[in-house]
């Protein structure tokens, strides 16, 4: 039964392996290094762009939160489409016109240039904060890789830690950029079949005559209940903006529009925009449909979920498929899953190697180091941070075994947006800020995350309330104020 699984994890390895030899011979400059020389069509950017965006919270975590949570969960696919669509419609394409003016091919580049900054802290504050909450992100990734070896084809977590952490630093050591763009295009692709197959598979595996509809609202009520267990009141609508908020991430984060600098031109951006928007739709939308009918399946009035779908929910898909897909299908989606894990992991790293390696390293200590030099370095970085992070992944698997992927991802995701997004948001549309304004909208979404996660929540009387909301929201709306509310007294 294992033969067909590992035959299939297999082949997708090679794959990737074979994408980061060709991709290293394509590698001749630090710009192909971190942006593939600015040459990617539409395609390539939009489902690199998305596999990275969506990682493997989208199919542990968000069908799990299908599965707890019911159609409220729909929610995420809501705030997720939103921010994608003001993204790739409204930001793209006077990013990308930008990052060519000045050009750059880091986002600290871009923001150094933009602002005309002759100090170092705009490079510091953006190497430090990328540098922590990457390693905080990767680690939860890597957490899931463990996670899937171990629930899918009963392996010791720490090994398919292991196999995901080695086979993800080979591939980007090889090709940098070209190697991650390529390989998440290929997982992406991956990613989407997989998930948009299993929705109906599971449908039509099911022997009951009854409404699946009227056997949710038997099981739960609230499963069935847009605003969730209870309808609408004030923690319900907290927990919505908090889920509609997390689509902000994608309106600024580095992993992110990165592919924004590297796609070859703003014609492309145009093409690109209806396969990111329509991507997220579906698989999204998937991921919380396998949630709600695993709940079906597995579950009854008096059962408690997790203790059958697992913490989080986050066995449902694993079960699913277990249950309709034959097994010479579940290697294939074993694969998905480490898709959604590593296409999300293999950016983060290349991104962060060059805010370190680039725009700290060498633009304020060794200006005189060649390319050739920078790119051994980077792959340094790379390694130490791939390292970092899984020493912390190790760390939390062992103080935190109650963990939840959804909220551990979101947690670095919201780092990362909170001190980038803003910035970046205002950049493009307003004129009026300054250096000043920037560094503060920064340091505040760098710090404001923390805050919110770890200090407001013991407040006993608006704790409740925030732990609901989460941080994305609070902490963009905090950085976007503080940088305003600067930049125009900074600019009298």
């Amino acid at each position: 039964m294992i033969s067909y699984k590992v035959t299939f994890l297999f082949i997708y390895f090679v794959i990737l392996i074979y994408i980061g030899i060709s991709s290293s011979k394509k590698v001749s400059s630090l710009s192909d290094y971190y942006v593939g020389g600015k040459k990617l069509g539409y395609w390539i950017a939009a489902l690199s762009a998305r596999a990275t965006g969506e990682s493997g919270w989208l199919l542990i975590g968000v069908t799990g939160m299908g599965a707890l949570m019911g159609v409220s969960a729909f929610w995420i696919v809501v705030g997720e489409v939103l921010g994608v669509w003001v993204s790739w419609n409204f930001m793209a394409k006077k990013f990308k016109a930008m990052t060519d003016e000045y050009e750059t091919i880091t986002i600290t580049d871009f923001l150094v240039s933009h602002f005309n900054s002759n100090t170092n802290f705009l490079r510091f504050i953006s190497a430090t904060s990328l540098s922590l909450f990457v390693v905080i992100y990767v680690s939860a990734q890597i957490d899931i890789t463990g996670k899937t070896f171990e629930s899918f084809l009963d392996l010791n977590y720490y090994t398919g830690i292991a196999i995901g952490f080695g086979i993800v630093v080979f591939y980007i050591f090889s090709g940098g950029f070209i190697a991650v763009a390529w390989s998440d295009f290929f997982q992406g692709a991956l990613m989407f079949f997989g998930l948009l197959i299993l929705p109906p598979a599971i449908f039509f595996s099911l022997n009951e005559t009854g409404s699946v509809i009227k056997g949710l609202n038997e099981i739960d009520p609230g499963l069935m209940n847009v605003w969730g267990v209870g309808g609408f009141s004030l923690m319900n609508l907290a927990t919505v903006l908090g889920l509609l908020s997390i689509g902000i991430g994608f309106m600024g984060s580095p992993q992110v529009y990165v592919r924004f600098i590297a796609i070859r031109d703003k014609s492309e951006i145009e093409k690109g925009k209806w396969v990111a928007i329509l991507y997220t739709f579906l698989t999204d939308t998937s991921a919380v449909l396998i949630g709600i009918l695993g709940r079906y399946m597995f579950t009854k009035a008096d059962y408690n979920p997790e203790l059958i779908l697992g913490v989080g929910g986050e066995d449902v898909l694993s079960l699913v498929i277990g249950q309709v897909m034959p097994t010479l299908v579940i290697g294939i989606y074993i694969a998905a899953v480490l898709s959604a894990v590593m296409s999300t992991i293999d950016s983060l790293l290349v991104v962060a190697s060059s805010a370190v390696t680039r725009d700290f390293y060498q633009k304020i200590f060794r200006p005189d180091l060649s390319e050739k030099t920078l790119i051994k370095t980077s792959k340094k970085v790379t390694f130490f941070l791939a390292l970092l992070a899984l020493f912390v992944a190790l760390f939390v698997s062992v103080s935190s075994p109650t963990r939840t992927v959804f909220w551990f991802v979101i947690f670095g995701w919201s780092g990362i947006a909170a001190t980038f997004c803003p910035v970046i948001i205002m950049s493009v549309f307003w004129d009026g800020l300054t250096e000043k304004g920037a560094i503060v909208s920064m340091f505040t979404g760098f710090v404001s995350v923390p805050f919110f996660k770890f200090v407001v929540p013991l407040n006993q009387n608006i704790g409740p309330f925030f732990e609901k909301l989460d941080v994305m929201l609070p902490s963009v709306l905090l950085a976007i104020s503080f940088g305003a509310v600067v930049s125009v007294f900074s600019s009298h």
